[in-house]
């Protein structure tokens, strides 16, 4: 048996912190937990893993997210977070080609793949004991529940006396999700499935609680996504008329009348940036968002350093019109096609109505697009009808968004195309 003593002397109530209990004391196939932005629900998998590792000698890890490429900055980094945190960096070695992180005392490993390469999942072996667990974060990114079921059969066969589970973390999207109905609507003693917020999360500092606090009095609905990890919801929603697909947008910006639609929303210390990036096919009525940007406190050089580092930087933005200091600001540090949007009367609801009159197709890796597509509502009246005005709740990509099409009312299908470079590709606009 390996020995934990390194562990054994630290507190692992001073490490893991509270709110954890029934997770961490779990043995049945699956163990879901939904939760708040900062409930730190990532950060706690890691360390379960890594302690339970070392506890089980013949216990190896398959880390999933929707692309293998995702895990670098998340999965990857939270578990070398974890083994730092324990101060066990001695017994434990890691790599980046390919990504791996291996217990050097028995050999066991935990290893990284991405649903966009299925087929090397489904044929995974280790060569010391078993692959009896796995985590799945981001799980929402999950569409379909087939995907999963490969997923399920993969941790199979005789693993002794270890026990086998998947541990499915996420940030709550929908309650159309099928995540809902598989693991959140049933009473089932394999499943484990619970709500976390950022209330459990000791670690945050008052610049993060001043915020969560702001949300909870300000934007109410938002609080309950975003701070206390409740499903979106469902009723009242303003648009219907999206979905989330895979999709190359390259293949989308040769089509002979793909317009590129990028838009700018600002915000700092409360409300986010946001950016959308976008093609539009005006003759078969689609929209494909197939990136975004969403982050608080960017300065507007930090902004202009995103849009570079993106490739959007020769591209026509449009920004919200009611900053028109910050707008000059990002076109002198090497923007010069940002412009500001034209607004005026009932200029929300014209382009909602615009956004409206597309099938809009958004790519999974845009998470924070769909959040707000799924909640998006019309406002009500106390007396709770439905009013002619949306909530003012999220809406920062929305808005975005609003900008970035303002130019499909200006272009009219059958105008000679204008080529517009994106990353070697080119679309008309």
């Amino acid at each position: 048996m390996i020995s934990t003593k390194k562990i054994e002397q630290v507190s692992l109530k001073e490490i893991v912190g509270k709110g954890y209990g029934k997770f961490w004391r779990f043995r049945g196939r699956y163990r879901v937990v939904k939760g708040a932005r900062g409930s730190k629900k990532s950060k706690t998998a890691a360390l379960w893993y890594i302690i339970n590792m070392m506890k089980y000698p013949l216990a190896n890890l398959l880390v999933i997210r929707k692309t293998y490429n995702a895990h670098r900055d998340s999965t990857y980094a939270d578990l070398i977070w974890a083994i730092h945190r324990l101060h066990v960096e001695d017994q434990w070695s890691w790599k980046m080609s390919p990504l791996e992180i291996r217990y050097k005392p028995t050999g066991q490993k935990i290893l990284f793949r991405g649903l966009d390469d299925a087929q090397n999942i489904t044929s995974i072996a280790v060569s010391k004991g078993y692959l009896c667990w796995m985590w799945i974060e981001e799980a929402y990114q999950v569409l379909n529940e087939d995907d999963f079921n490969k997923l399920d059969l993969s941790i199979r066969g005789d693993t002794g006396d270890l026990f086998k589970q998947i541990t499915l973390t996420f940030n709550p999207w929908n309650e159309r999700h099928w995540l809902k109905r598989r693991f959140f609507d049933v009473e089932n003693p394999d499943i484990l499935a619970m709500t976390t917020s950022y209330k459990i999360n000791e670690w945050l500092d008052d610049s993060d609680r001043k915020l969560f606090e702001w949300m909870k009095e300000h934007s109410p609905r938002r609080y309950n996504v975003e701070a206390l990890g409740e499903w979106g919801v469902s009723e009242g929603v303003i648009f219907d008329n999206w979905h989330v697909e895979e999709f190359d947008w390259h293949e989308i910006a040769r089509r002979q009348k793909a317009i590129g639609c990028f838009g700018l929303d600002f915000g700092y210390t409360v409300d986010p940036t946001a950016f959308w990036a976008s093609i539009a096919d005006p003759t078969a009525k689609e929209l494909y968002v197939f990136d975004e940007h969403y982050q608080n406190a960017m300065t507007n050089d930090v902004i202009a350093d995103m849009l570079k580092r993106k490739g959007f930087a020769k591209e026509e933005i449009t920004a919200d019109t009611a900053e028109p200091k910050s707008i000059e600001e990002i076109r002198k540090c090497g923007i010069p096609r940002i412009k500001p949007a034209a607004k005026g009367n009932d200029s929300i609801n014209n382009g909602i109505q615009r956004l409206q009159q597309y099938t809009i197709i958004v790519h999974p890796n845009c998470e924070n697009t769909i959040i707000e597509l799924s909640n998006y509502t019309w406002a009500t009246g106390r007396d709770g009808s439905t009013l002619n005005k949306p909530i003012d709740e999220f809406n920062h990509l929305i808005d975005a968004g609003r900008y970035a099409t303002e130019r499909l009312d200006k272009i009219r299908s059958t105008a000679p195309p204008t080529p517009v470079g994106l990353g070697g590709s080119y679309w008309r606009g």
